[in-house]
């Protein structure tokens, strides 16, 4: 199957969305690799920051050696900052299961296994399960992928920064061959798919 990057359309739009609010929000996906996820989260127009990190185990385990064992219940995740009069959240999930990762593989991402690489959707706010759970139903009522969606939906108990050095990570190490295969399709999907949301990205 090909990856969700390589889809020359987008998915369906959420049918239930968050109304427009004037204040920023933030929201939390895990999508496999946090490099590739930031990449895509940090070119899109209304997100205002971006930051890898980890969601869904304890402060104590929550580094990289800890979480690359399989067994602290982390998930490599990115929390996303974003402006809701300029992008929605229900958008955001949209672009999250369209190039971003295939929510359909259970503990996985590519070449990446495991649970840490686990589709996860952690809500901040009651609005956000909301949205996310009519809008997985939604692209499974109507057979959007060959597979049922895998994602999990939980609420958000504590998200925790990553590393300095994973930080913009694929902006930073752009010839990596990892960020090569795995995320500059993502980056190219985004462009293709959501054009009128795409903005370059620069580093501060």
């Amino acid at each position: 199957m090909a990856i969700a990057a390589e889809r020359k359309e987008p998915i369906p739009a959420p049918v239930v969305n968050e109304p427009a609010k004037g204040h920023s929000e933030t929201a939390v996906f895990a999508g496999g690799c946090f490099w590739g996820v930031q990449s895509v989260f940090q070119r899109v127009k209304g997100v205002t920051a971006t930051t890898a990190g980890y969601s869904g185990g304890t402060k104590a385990t929550a580094n990289y050696r800890d979480v690359s064992s399989e067994q602290t219940e982390h998930a490599e995740s990115v929390k996303i900052v974003f402006d809701p009069s300029k992008v929605s959240y229900g958008t955001l999930l949209r672009i999250f299961f369209s190039v971003v990762h295939d929510p359909t593989q259970l503990n996985r991402q590519g070449p990446d296994v495991g649970t840490s690489y686990r589709s996860a959707i952690f809500y901040t706010t009651p609005e956000q399960q909301k949205v996310a759970a009519a809008y997985i139903a939604q692209l499974d009522a109507a057979h959007v992928f060959p597979k049922k969606i895998v994602t999990q939906l939980v609420p958000l108990q504590a998200f925790y920064d990553g590393e300095d050095y994973h930080q913009d990570y694929a902006e930073k190490n752009p010839d990596n061959p990892y960020i090569q295969v795995c995320d500059i399709p993502k980056i190219a999907g985004l462009k293709q798919q959501f054009p009128e949301l795409f903005e370059e990205y620069t580093r501060k």
